[in-house]
Protein backbone atom coordinates (compact mmCIF):
# COMPACT_ATOMS: atom_id res chain seq x y z
CA UNK A 1 0.00 0.00 0.00
CA UNK A 2 1.10 3.15 -0.80
CA UNK A 3 1.96 6.10 1.49
CA UNK A 4 0.49 5.35 5.13
CA UNK A 5 -2.90 3.67 6.41
CA UNK A 6 -4.21 6.85 6.52
CA UNK A 7 -3.64 8.05 3.29
CA UNK A 8 -5.31 4.84 1.68
CA UNK A 9 -8.70 5.63 3.69
CA UNK A 10 -8.22 9.27 2.66
CA UNK A 11 -8.36 10.39 6.43
CA UNK A 12 -6.21 12.05 8.88
CA UNK A 13 -4.19 10.80 11.92
CA UNK A 14 -6.71 12.06 14.28
CA UNK A 15 -9.51 10.82 12.64
CA UNK A 16 -12.44 9.34 15.04
CA UNK A 17 -13.28 5.53 14.69
CA UNK A 18 -16.86 7.03 13.26
CA UNK A 19 -14.81 9.07 10.73
CA UNK A 20 -12.60 5.93 9.39
CA UNK A 21 -15.50 3.69 9.61
CA UNK A 22 -17.69 5.86 7.07
CA UNK A 23 -14.04 6.62 5.25
CA UNK A 24 -14.17 2.85 4.65
CA UNK A 25 -17.89 1.83 4.17
CA UNK A 26 -17.68 4.40 1.26
CA UNK A 27 -15.09 3.47 -0.37
CA UNK A 28 -15.65 -0.34 -0.12
CA UNK A 29 -18.59 0.38 -2.15
CA UNK A 30 -16.81 2.28 -4.42
CA UNK A 31 -14.38 -0.43 -5.15
CA UNK A 32 -16.49 -3.34 -4.15
CA UNK A 33 -15.78 -6.50 -6.72
CA UNK A 34 -19.70 -6.89 -6.76
CA UNK A 35 -19.90 -3.41 -8.41
CA UNK A 36 -16.70 -3.56 -10.67
CA UNK A 37 -16.47 -6.79 -11.96
CA UNK A 38 -13.43 -7.31 -14.14
CA UNK A 39 -11.77 -4.43 -13.39
CA UNK A 40 -8.11 -5.30 -11.79
CA UNK A 41 -7.19 -1.58 -10.22
CA UNK A 42 -10.78 -1.91 -8.54
CA UNK A 43 -9.66 -4.86 -6.81
CA UNK A 44 -6.70 -4.04 -5.94
CA UNK A 45 -7.54 -0.62 -4.32
CA UNK A 46 -10.63 -2.81 -2.45
CA UNK A 47 -8.10 -4.76 -1.03
CA UNK A 48 -5.86 -2.33 0.28
CA UNK A 49 -8.63 -0.77 1.77
CA UNK A 50 -9.95 -3.86 3.46
CA UNK A 51 -6.10 -4.01 4.83
CA UNK A 52 -5.89 -0.69 5.84
CA UNK A 53 -9.50 -1.03 7.98
CA UNK A 54 -8.28 -4.22 9.22
CA UNK A 55 -6.00 -2.29 11.62
CA UNK A 56 -7.54 1.04 11.87
CA UNK A 57 -10.86 0.23 12.79
CA UNK A 58 -9.24 -2.50 15.44
CA UNK A 59 -8.12 -0.07 18.51
CA UNK A 60 -5.24 -2.05 19.66
CA UNK A 61 -4.22 -2.35 16.52
CA UNK A 62 -4.22 1.16 15.10
CA UNK A 63 -2.68 2.13 18.51
CA UNK A 64 0.42 -0.26 17.97
CA UNK A 65 0.27 1.24 14.00
CA UNK A 66 0.35 5.24 15.28
CA UNK A 67 3.32 4.14 17.28
CA UNK A 68 5.63 2.36 15.20
CA UNK A 69 3.87 2.09 11.81
CA UNK A 70 6.82 3.52 10.00
CA UNK A 71 9.47 0.74 11.17
CA UNK A 72 12.29 2.06 12.75
CA UNK A 73 13.98 -1.00 13.13
CA UNK A 74 13.46 -1.73 16.97
CA UNK A 75 13.56 -5.29 17.85
CA UNK A 76 10.79 -7.77 17.98
CA UNK A 77 8.85 -5.46 15.12
CA UNK A 78 7.87 -6.65 11.46
CA UNK A 79 6.25 -4.38 9.46
CA UNK A 80 6.67 -1.56 11.41
CA UNK A 81 4.61 -3.25 14.02
CA UNK A 82 5.69 -4.45 17.87
CA UNK A 83 4.97 -8.14 17.57
CA UNK A 84 4.81 -8.30 21.35
CA UNK A 85 1.36 -7.11 21.87
CA UNK A 86 -0.02 -9.32 19.19
CA UNK A 87 -1.37 -12.72 19.39
CA UNK A 88 0.94 -15.38 17.61
CA UNK A 89 -1.98 -17.50 17.68
CA UNK A 90 -3.70 -15.44 15.24
CA UNK A 91 -0.82 -14.58 13.00
CA UNK A 92 0.34 -18.49 12.81
CA UNK A 93 -3.27 -19.35 12.63
CA UNK A 94 -4.02 -17.05 9.46
CA UNK A 95 -0.71 -18.63 7.69
CA UNK A 96 -1.34 -22.36 8.09
CA UNK A 97 -4.87 -22.94 8.06
CA UNK A 98 -6.43 -21.77 10.87
CA UNK A 99 -4.33 -23.46 13.58
CA UNK A 100 -3.33 -21.83 16.58
CA UNK A 101 -0.60 -21.84 18.87
CA UNK A 102 1.52 -25.05 18.47
CA UNK A 103 -0.56 -26.14 16.00
CA UNK A 104 -2.71 -28.18 17.52
CA UNK A 105 -6.39 -26.84 16.76
CA UNK A 106 -6.56 -24.87 20.30
CA UNK A 107 -6.42 -21.19 18.35
CA UNK A 108 -9.56 -19.47 17.01
CA UNK A 109 -12.10 -21.24 15.05
CA UNK A 110 -11.58 -20.17 11.27
CA UNK A 111 -12.92 -16.56 10.02
CA UNK A 112 -16.54 -16.67 9.30
CA UNK A 113 -17.60 -14.62 5.90
CA UNK A 114 -18.58 -11.20 6.79
CA UNK A 115 -21.28 -9.53 5.00
CA UNK A 116 -21.19 -5.65 4.78
CA UNK A 117 -23.83 -3.46 5.58
CA UNK A 118 -25.58 -1.83 2.77
CA UNK A 119 -24.88 2.59 2.50
CA UNK A 120 -27.61 4.66 4.42
CA UNK A 121 -29.51 6.92 2.10
CA UNK A 122 -31.39 10.06 1.92
CA UNK A 123 -34.57 11.02 0.66
CA UNK A 124 -36.17 14.52 1.01
CA UNK A 125 -40.31 15.24 1.60
CA UNK A 126 -41.29 18.60 1.12
CA UNK A 127 -44.31 19.76 3.45
CA UNK A 128 -46.31 23.02 3.76
CA UNK A 129 -45.38 25.10 7.42
CA UNK A 130 -48.95 24.07 8.31
CA UNK A 131 -48.61 20.34 8.00
CA UNK A 132 -44.87 20.53 9.81
CA UNK A 133 -46.79 21.60 12.85
CA UNK A 134 -49.77 18.77 12.77
CA UNK A 135 -48.38 15.94 11.48
CA UNK A 136 -48.88 13.96 8.59
CA UNK A 137 -47.99 10.47 6.99
CA UNK A 138 -47.25 10.86 3.36
CA UNK A 139 -45.71 8.37 0.58
CA UNK A 140 -41.91 9.15 -0.20
CA UNK A 141 -40.21 7.27 -3.84
CA UNK A 142 -36.60 6.52 -3.39
CA UNK A 143 -34.15 5.07 -6.38
CA UNK A 144 -32.27 2.61 -4.33
CA UNK A 145 -29.56 -0.38 -4.69
CA UNK A 146 -31.85 -3.18 -3.59
CA UNK A 147 -31.84 -6.85 -3.71
CA UNK A 148 -32.04 -8.15 -6.91
CA UNK A 149 -35.73 -8.97 -7.44
CA UNK A 150 -35.25 -12.38 -9.51
CA UNK A 151 -31.83 -14.05 -7.63
CA UNK A 152 -33.36 -12.53 -4.25
CA UNK A 153 -29.75 -11.30 -3.80
CA UNK A 154 -27.85 -14.73 -4.20
CA UNK A 155 -26.71 -13.54 -7.60
CA UNK A 156 -27.26 -17.30 -8.94
CA UNK A 157 -29.43 -17.86 -12.09
CA UNK A 158 -32.93 -18.96 -10.95
CA UNK A 159 -32.58 -22.52 -10.00
CA UNK A 160 -28.83 -22.62 -8.74
CA UNK A 161 -26.92 -21.53 -5.71
CA UNK A 162 -23.68 -20.26 -4.98
CA UNK A 163 -21.45 -22.73 -3.76
CA UNK A 164 -19.17 -22.47 -0.64
CA UNK A 165 -15.43 -20.67 -2.24
CA UNK A 166 -12.97 -23.74 -2.44
CA UNK A 167 -10.06 -21.68 -2.14
CA UNK A 168 -10.84 -19.96 1.18
CA UNK A 169 -12.97 -22.08 2.49
CA UNK A 170 -15.97 -19.87 2.99
CA UNK A 171 -13.91 -17.19 4.98
CA UNK A 172 -13.96 -14.91 2.13
CA UNK A 173 -9.99 -13.52 3.54
CA UNK A 174 -6.99 -15.38 2.99
CA UNK A 175 -3.84 -14.65 4.56
CA UNK A 176 -0.52 -13.07 3.07
CA UNK A 177 2.35 -13.26 4.90
CA UNK A 178 5.26 -10.54 5.85
CA UNK A 179 7.94 -12.38 7.66
CA UNK A 180 6.62 -13.11 11.02
CA UNK A 181 3.11 -10.60 10.43
CA UNK A 182 0.94 -12.03 8.13
CA UNK A 183 -1.80 -9.29 6.73
CA UNK A 184 -5.77 -10.62 5.58
CA UNK A 185 -7.55 -9.33 2.46
CA UNK A 186 -10.26 -10.04 0.44
CA UNK A 187 -9.64 -13.91 -1.04
CA UNK A 188 -9.06 -13.40 -4.96
CA UNK A 189 -11.39 -15.94 -6.36
CA UNK A 190 -14.75 -15.32 -4.03
CA UNK A 191 -13.74 -11.24 -3.91
CA UNK A 192 -14.31 -11.74 -0.12
CA UNK A 193 -18.18 -13.24 -0.43
CA UNK A 194 -16.99 -16.23 0.28
CA UNK A 195 -18.88 -17.96 -2.16
CA UNK A 196 -19.00 -18.10 -5.74
CA UNK A 197 -21.86 -18.28 -8.82
CA UNK A 198 -21.13 -20.34 -10.77
CA UNK A 199 -24.28 -19.33 -12.90
CA UNK A 200 -25.15 -15.83 -12.44
CA UNK A 201 -28.36 -14.00 -12.50
CA UNK A 202 -29.22 -12.41 -15.57
CA UNK A 203 -31.03 -10.16 -14.42
CA UNK A 204 -28.09 -8.67 -12.11
CA UNK A 205 -25.39 -9.67 -13.69
CA UNK A 206 -24.22 -11.56 -10.62
CA UNK A 207 -24.58 -8.63 -8.17
CA UNK A 208 -27.43 -9.88 -6.34
CA UNK A 209 -28.60 -6.56 -6.66
CA UNK A 210 -30.91 -3.88 -9.02
CA UNK A 211 -30.86 -0.73 -8.61
CA UNK A 212 -34.91 0.10 -8.30
CA UNK A 213 -37.37 2.64 -7.07
CA UNK A 214 -39.56 2.01 -3.81
CA UNK A 215 -42.17 3.91 -2.27
CA UNK A 216 -42.01 4.06 1.30
CA UNK A 217 -44.97 5.30 3.79
CA UNK A 218 -43.83 7.35 6.62
CA UNK A 219 -45.55 9.03 9.09
CA UNK A 220 -43.91 12.84 9.88
CA UNK A 221 -44.55 14.00 13.33
CA UNK A 222 -46.30 17.04 14.56
CA UNK A 223 -43.59 19.78 15.52
CA UNK A 224 -40.91 18.89 12.70
CA UNK A 225 -38.51 21.76 11.46
CA UNK A 226 -36.69 21.88 8.29
CA UNK A 227 -33.86 19.45 8.12
CA UNK A 228 -35.08 16.83 10.84
CA UNK A 229 -33.75 13.37 10.02
CA UNK A 230 -36.53 10.95 10.68
CA UNK A 231 -35.06 7.43 10.23
CA UNK A 232 -36.37 4.04 8.79
CA UNK A 233 -34.32 1.39 10.05
CA UNK A 234 -33.21 -1.09 7.46
CA UNK A 235 -35.12 0.87 4.44
CA UNK A 236 -31.58 1.84 3.03
CA UNK A 237 -29.36 -0.03 0.23
CA UNK A 238 -29.22 -3.75 0.19
CA UNK A 239 -25.88 -4.99 2.20
CA UNK A 240 -23.96 -7.65 0.06
CA UNK A 241 -22.36 -11.29 0.67
CA UNK A 242 -25.47 -11.52 3.70
CA UNK A 243 -24.95 -7.93 5.10
CA UNK A 244 -28.23 -5.76 6.60
CA UNK A 245 -29.17 -2.96 4.59
CA UNK A 246 -28.87 0.11 5.53
CA UNK A 247 -31.35 2.67 6.96
CA UNK A 248 -33.14 5.40 4.82
CA UNK A 249 -33.41 9.03 6.19
CA UNK A 250 -36.44 11.01 5.55
CA UNK A 251 -35.55 14.82 5.32
CA UNK A 252 -38.30 17.24 5.95
CA UNK A 253 -38.00 20.34 3.75
CA UNK A 254 -40.71 23.01 5.36
CA UNK A 255 -42.07 25.65 3.66
CA UNK A 256 -42.18 28.74 5.06
CA UNK A 257 -45.18 30.39 6.86
CA UNK A 258 -46.51 33.85 5.87
CA UNK A 259 -46.71 35.01 9.42
CA UNK A 260 -44.84 32.82 11.83
CA UNK A 261 -41.16 32.67 12.21
CA UNK A 262 -39.73 29.63 13.88
CA UNK A 263 -37.22 29.72 16.77
CA UNK A 264 -37.01 26.22 17.92
CA UNK A 265 -40.03 25.07 19.48
CA UNK A 266 -41.67 28.69 19.60
CA UNK A 267 -43.54 30.90 17.23
CA UNK A 268 -42.56 34.71 16.35
CA UNK A 269 -45.67 36.63 15.41
CA UNK A 270 -45.57 40.24 14.29
CA UNK A 271 -48.53 42.19 15.61
CA UNK A 272 -49.28 45.51 14.45
CA UNK A 273 -50.59 48.00 16.80
CA UNK A 274 -51.84 51.88 17.02
CA UNK A 275 -50.71 54.54 18.67
CA UNK A 276 -53.50 54.79 20.70
CA UNK A 277 -53.20 50.94 21.76
CA UNK A 278 -49.51 51.05 22.59
CA UNK A 279 -50.28 54.40 24.51
CA UNK A 280 -53.45 53.62 26.57
CA UNK A 281 -53.05 49.45 26.64
CA UNK A 282 -55.77 47.24 24.63
CA UNK A 283 -56.60 44.13 24.00
CA UNK A 284 -56.16 42.80 20.15
CA UNK A 285 -56.97 39.71 19.02
CA UNK A 286 -54.25 37.62 17.06
CA UNK A 287 -53.91 34.53 15.19
CA UNK A 288 -52.28 31.06 16.23
CA UNK A 289 -52.02 27.41 14.90
CA UNK A 290 -55.08 26.45 16.85
CA UNK A 291 -56.82 29.37 16.55
CA UNK A 292 -57.52 33.11 17.97
CA UNK A 293 -56.54 34.39 21.08
CA UNK A 294 -57.12 37.50 23.06
CA UNK A 295 -53.69 39.39 23.58
CA UNK A 296 -53.36 42.30 26.42
CA UNK A 297 -51.26 45.06 25.39
CA UNK A 298 -50.07 46.79 28.23
CA UNK A 299 -50.58 50.66 28.37
CA UNK A 300 -47.06 52.08 27.41
CA UNK A 301 -45.69 49.64 24.76
CA UNK A 302 -43.21 50.09 23.16
CA UNK A 303 -42.03 49.02 19.39
CA UNK A 304 -40.74 45.76 19.26
CA UNK A 305 -41.73 44.75 22.96
CA UNK A 306 -42.27 41.23 22.72
CA UNK A 307 -45.07 39.27 24.73
CA UNK A 308 -45.19 35.97 25.64
CA UNK A 309 -48.57 33.62 25.01
CA UNK A 310 -47.54 30.07 26.48
CA UNK A 311 -48.54 26.64 24.55
CA UNK A 312 -49.26 28.54 21.47
CA UNK A 313 -45.74 27.67 20.03
CA UNK A 314 -45.30 24.21 17.78
CA UNK A 315 -45.07 21.13 19.43
CA UNK A 316 -42.29 19.57 21.06
CA UNK A 317 -41.16 16.10 18.77
CA UNK A 318 -39.01 15.12 22.19
CA UNK A 319 -41.00 15.59 25.29
CA UNK A 320 -44.73 16.12 25.41
CA UNK A 321 -45.88 19.61 25.47
CA UNK A 322 -45.33 22.73 23.21
CA UNK A 323 -43.55 26.18 22.84
CA UNK A 324 -44.98 29.24 23.23
CA UNK A 325 -46.13 31.95 20.50
CA UNK A 326 -44.29 35.43 21.33
CA UNK A 327 -45.97 38.21 19.84
CA UNK A 328 -43.76 41.27 18.66
CA UNK A 329 -45.26 44.51 18.96
CA UNK A 330 -45.16 46.96 15.59
CA UNK A 331 -46.15 50.18 16.03
CA UNK A 332 -48.25 51.56 13.18
CA UNK A 333 -48.15 55.37 12.20
CA UNK A 334 -50.24 56.64 9.23
CA UNK A 335 -48.72 57.30 5.87
CA UNK A 336 -51.48 60.59 5.18
CA UNK A 337 -53.16 61.29 8.64
CA UNK A 338 -56.45 62.43 7.68
CA UNK A 339 -57.32 66.17 9.02
CA UNK A 340 -58.57 64.75 12.17
CA UNK A 341 -56.11 62.66 13.50
CA UNK A 342 -53.80 65.50 12.05
CA UNK A 343 -55.68 67.70 14.78
CA UNK A 344 -55.73 65.10 17.71
CA UNK A 345 -51.89 64.81 17.15
CA UNK A 346 -51.21 68.31 17.11
CA UNK A 347 -53.12 68.19 20.45
CA UNK A 348 -51.37 65.46 21.78
CA UNK A 349 -48.10 67.33 20.63
CA UNK A 350 -49.11 70.45 22.42
CA UNK A 351 -49.70 68.24 26.00
CA UNK A 352 -47.14 65.85 26.23
CA UNK A 353 -44.18 66.13 28.30
CA UNK A 354 -40.83 67.92 27.29
CA UNK A 355 -38.28 66.78 24.50
CA UNK A 356 -37.65 63.02 25.15
CA UNK A 357 -34.25 63.41 23.37
CA UNK A 358 -32.95 66.40 25.82
CA UNK A 359 -31.21 64.00 27.58
CA UNK A 360 -28.95 63.25 24.63
CA UNK A 361 -27.50 66.73 24.89
CA UNK A 362 -26.85 66.15 28.70
CA UNK A 363 -23.81 64.22 28.20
Amino acid sequence: MAGSLYDTLGVSKTATADEIKKAYRKLARKYHPDTNAGDAKAEERFKEVQQAYDILGDDAKRKQYDTFGSGNGRPGQAGGFDMGDFDLGDIFGGLFGGRGRGGGGGGRQQQQPRGQRGADAEVPVRISFEDSLKGLQTTVPVTLDLHCSVCHGTGAAPGTAPTRCPECSGSGVVATSQGLFALQQPCPRCRGNGSIVETPCQTCRGSGRERRTKRYTVRIPAGVKDGTRIKLKGKGEAGFGGGASGDLYVVTKVDASKIYERRGDDLVLEVPVTFDEAALGATVEIPTPDGRVSLKVPAGSTDGKMLRVGGRGAPKIKGDGRGDLLARLKLTVPAKPSKAEREAIEAYKKASKPDPRARLFQA
